[in-house]
């Protein structure tokens, strides 16, 4: 169950304080109007909230924290509303606090590999801002055309590339936050290491419960000399596992590995067409290879005869721009594929020991016979981060609750070989009853007093990430979702 702020309130003169800090167009506050606001990427769960303020600097973000702390009202950060975790769902009687109308790009420092931005900044305009001067943004989620970079410090990031460049906390090097109660601080710098807590790493990850970022200072990398594009495709899930982890252990680390099943193949060629993805193969490898032209070279032999000896059918390159973007295409396109196949689809993004990969993946197979429902999957094989999708018509009465039973038992499969229930999706509102499956009681009050030093009233996307004991007790061991009582479903 959501926290529900069951305080009544006048809303008529904090309206108006809202509209004299932001402007009246800066205050979303008609009931068709906040529709667009009621839920994030994770779309069966919804609940309008009272009102969506649309701030465009950091003064106003303070200034709106702080009236909600006056009146005790709960809030919520939200960039482009993708998260797929619940993240940015609203409470009743809660504020919205939206940054999307904070996209400027402040400052760009080349010699120094670095650019500092607003939360509201689109994750790919900020390769766009730099491709031209030879440099990129290395964190790159499937979403990363729409997802903001807000909304990447909140749940951590990853994306394609993350197996060797990592997730949005190693490209993050300071931020300027507005605390739960309206105080600026600056955390970290313009420099990689700085001295005293590492309360840059504590915060991003965090899902807006511990304030929300303004202005984020990344570092940004310089474009390959040299970057190969291989596809192998597979008659079994098992030899292409098993050809990750020959490859990894042959100590090469691509920029990035990812697997589609012939299920998500399909999708793919059904909808984007790319004509690349042979569509009988059980399973397909995508690896990239960077670095310099002789390295990338001597690698790009390698990986096809490690997929060869492990049983491919066929392995293609690609080092032209254009055919190494079709090929990633289709998997940049997965999720909305899935959604050519079903009415509906619930995703989650478990993570495995890539040794684990064989088995795991026939665990999810039997889960899903025994469910009855479709899954999906299309994961970054290098380094274990599932994406099963289960596919189901939300229409038929009853198909929610046992998706979400499913998923459960996906992410506790997870959890039982060494992984974990989440790799870049987030906590939010979906997993906070499976954290119990990884954390002992201690771990996680030890994780709520950091949550209380910069959250003391608790009114910081208040229902997130951590169980409540008394509603959540049932559910973690029966999936159970009881944790979204007076939230609608859909």
């Amino acid at each position: 169950m959501l926290i529900q702020d069951k305080q009544q309130h006048n809303w008529k003169p904090i309206i108006k304080k809202f509209e004299a800090v932001l402007g009246k167009n800066g205050v979303v506050q008609r009931k068709e109007e906040l529709i667009t606001y009621e839920c994030d990427g994770l779309s069966c769960y919804r609940q309008r909230p009272a009102l969506v303020v649309l701030p465009r600097t950091t003064a106003q973000v303070a200034a709106a924290v702080k009236i909600c702390n006056e009146y005790s009202i709960p809030f919520i950060a939200r960039g482009s509303g993708t998260g797929l975790s619940g993240g940015a769902l609203p409470l009743e009687n809660s504020v919205l606090i939206v940054t999307s109308l904070m996209r400027q790009i402040l400052n760009i420092d080349l010699e120094n590999q670095r650019a500092i931005v607003q939360p509201g900044v689109i994750n790919s305009w900020v390769t766009q801002a730099v491709s031209g001067a030879g440099f990129y943004y290395a964190p790159d989620p499937s979403s990363q055309i729409i997802c903001s970079i807000g909304g990447n410090i909140a749940e951590n990031s990853g994306g394609v590339h993350c197996l060797k460049y990592g997730v949005t906390t190693n490209h993050v090097l300071g931020l300027k936050i507005v605390t739960a109660e309206g105080e600026i601080v600056d955390l970290g710098g313009q420099i990689p290491e700085m001295p005293g807590y590492d309360l840059t790493g504590v915060f991003v990850g965090s899902e807006g419960t511990l304030g929300i970022a303004t202005e984020i200072t990344l570092k940004i990398l310089k474009s390959a000399e040299s970057i190969c594009v291989l596809l192998a495709d597979f008659t079994s899930v098992e030899a292409a596992g098993a050809s990750v982890s020959d490859i990894i252990s042959a100590g090469i680390i691509p920029g990035g590995m990812e697997m589609m099943d012939n299920f998500s193949i399909n999708a793919v060629e059904d909808v984007v067409a790319t004509n690349c993805y042979p569509r009988d193969a059980t399973a397909i490898l995508l690896v990239e290879i960077d670095g310099l032209e002789i390295e990338v070279a001597e690698n790009k032999q390698r990986v096809a005869e490690i997929c060869r000896q492990n049983g491919a059918r066929n392995v293609t390159s690609a080092s032209d721009p254009e055919t190494r973007l079709k090929l990633w295409k289709g998997r940049k396109a997965a999720f909305a594929a899935a959604g050519n196949l079903s009415p509906d689809y619930y995703v989650q993004d478990g993570v495995i020991p890539r040794t684990q990969l064989p088995y795991v993946l026939r665990e999810i197979e039997a889960l899903s016979q025994k469910f009855g429902y479709p899954v999906a999957n299309v994961f970054h094989a290098g380094d274990g981060n599932l994406h099963p999708l289960i596919l189901y018509d939300n229409s038929l009465p009853g198909a929610l609750e046992k998706v979400e039973e499913l998923g459960g038992e996906i992410l506790k499969l997870c959890v039982k070989v060494g992984g974990s229930i989440s790799g870049e999706h987030g906590i939010g509102a979906d997993k906070k009853c499976y954290m119990p499956e990884m954390f002992s009681a201690a771990d996680l009050e030890t994780m709520q007093w950091v949550r209380q030093v910069f959250n003391p009233q608790g009114l910081a996307n208040p229902g997130k990430m951590f169980p409540t004991p008394r509603t959540c007790g049932e559910a973690a061991n029966s999936a159970n979702f009881k944790q979204f009582e007076g939230v609608e479903r859909f």
